[in-house]
């Protein structure tokens, strides 16, 4: 038993081989199983009646009422309803249609594509832009090390939540992506600005962002960004008209009640402080009393660290995953915006060396997203929660480690590969 737990605290347990392994056999499982469901369905449609990339029928569903003019009627749920099933059939499940119109400029010209076509390129690029990044911010760490460069990408692509995102046909690659360029492209503030900006598409995650920019006085990003959003809201605006953006304003109301508060997506699938608390039984009021302590720590945090320390790397894992703990709307398909903070502390392990206990944790992190749903359904276990919670606190301590001293001993050039 002494033996069980000293390998837990130094991680001599997680070696090269055994991550490639172990990534190597979920991926094939995954691969096999996803192929499958895919062979089983009928006409893109599975043996459960729902479309294959389930929330990517919404998209879908958006874009084709805004192909034909009808935007607005996107947020109006019996009209998307309606145009759902017209396309996959009387019997699909409803899946709603919660995005500011500025995503429409994404989905709308997928719609003129036939669904299964649209759903792969949709999702091809995301995972493409999702490997681009992790590998931009892993590039010191390969250049180095070349057992490290043959063995990031199995642990990439195995990530559980890739999976998870793959089968919902959600847009966590692109959150993911764009969250990650922006905080490897720092020194490159035009680029870094419009990353952020193109991410307003995600609301709930703008919370910590904005904070850590002012803070840092990061004023060239700041200012991209924020034209980057103007631009995209006058476009779609121009192409939508603007009674799209009136109706998007006028469903908030009703999405944050039917499906954060009353959890009509189920409180086992999100993946927040709120959702813990609604998940065991706490009040509405309470819930968001708990959600509003944990992002109020995890905003002050993240200034702190924002505005005292050199360490990009260290700063930017927080950045991430403060931003996921402080969405009440978390959903475990966006665990995949993890991957980037995962790499990030990653690459500061690989030259700092880990503390105890790090590699475990780590490898119980990036693990999660497979049992999240599961252990809150059986066991009432918020594990996701748990995950971003554990993973803060490490980058925190090691910040708070490293203030005075990580700019001289790390390289944070960050250079494209």
């Amino acid at each position: 038993m002494a033996h069980f737990w000293q390998g837990l605290r130094s991680g001599e347990w997680l070696t090269a081989e055994r991550m490639r392994g172990y990534s190597m056999i979920l991926l094939g499982l995954c691969i096999v199983a996803t192929v499958g469901w895919i062979a089983l369905s009928d006409s893109f449609i599975d043996r459960n009646g729902k479309p294959i990339g389930t929330d990517f029928s919404s998209f879908y569903a958006a874009g084709s009422l805004a192909l034909e003019g009808h935007a607005a009627e996107a947020y109006t749920p019996t009209a998307h309803y309606a145009r759902e099933q017209r396309l996959f059939g009387e019997k699909t499940p409803y899946y709603s249609w919660n995005y500011p119109p500025v995503f429409l400029l994404v989905v709308t010209p997928l719609a003129a594509l036939p669904y299964p076509l649209a759903l792969g390129l949709f999702q091809l690029a995301g995972l493409g832009l999702y490997f681009l990044v992790i590998a931009a911010i892993l590039a010191p760490a390969r250049r180095r090390d070349p057992v490290f460069a043959r063995n990031w990408l199995p642990v990439a692509a195995a990530f559980p939540a890739v999976f998870i995102n793959l089968g919902h046909g959600q847009n966590g690659f692109l959150t993911a992506g764009l969250l990650g360029a922006a905080l490897v492209t720092l020194e490159r503030p035009m680029l870094s600005g419009l990353c952020i900006g193109l991410l307003c598409y995600k609301p709930q995650f703008a919370l910590v962002i904005p904070v850590a920019l002012l803070v840092a006085g990061c004023w060239r990003v700041i200012a991209s960004a924020a034209l980057t959003v103007a631009a995209l809201v006058a476009v779609s605006s121009f192409c939508f008209g603007i009674d799209s953006w009136t109706a998007f304003l006028a469903s908030t109301e009703t999405s944050r009640k039917v499906l954060l508060e009353q959890g009509s997506v189920g409180f086992e699938r999100l993946q927040s402080a709120f959702a813990a608390v609604r998940l065991w039984g706490g009040s509405v009021p309470l819930s968001y009393a708990v959600q509003g302590a944990v992002s109020a720590l995890a905003v002050v945090a993240t200034a702190w660290a924002w505005r005292v320390s050199d360490n990009r790397a260290l700063k930017a894992a927080l950045l991430v995953t403060a931003t996921a703990l402080t969405s009440p709307h978390m959903l475990d398909y966006d665990l995949v915006v993890l991957a980037p903070a995962l790499a990030f502390l990653t690459l500061v392990m690989q030259q700092d060396g880990a503390r105890d206990y790090d590699k475990s944790l780590m490898a119980l992190i990036w693990i999660t997203p497979l049992m999240a749903r599961s252990a809150a359904d059986l066991f009432g276990i918020p594990l996701g929660l748990l995950a971003m919670l554990a993973l803060f606190v490490m980058v925190l301590r090691r910040l708070r480690q490293q203030r005075d001293n990580v700019a001289s001993g790390v390289d944070l050039t960050f250079a494209n590969p």
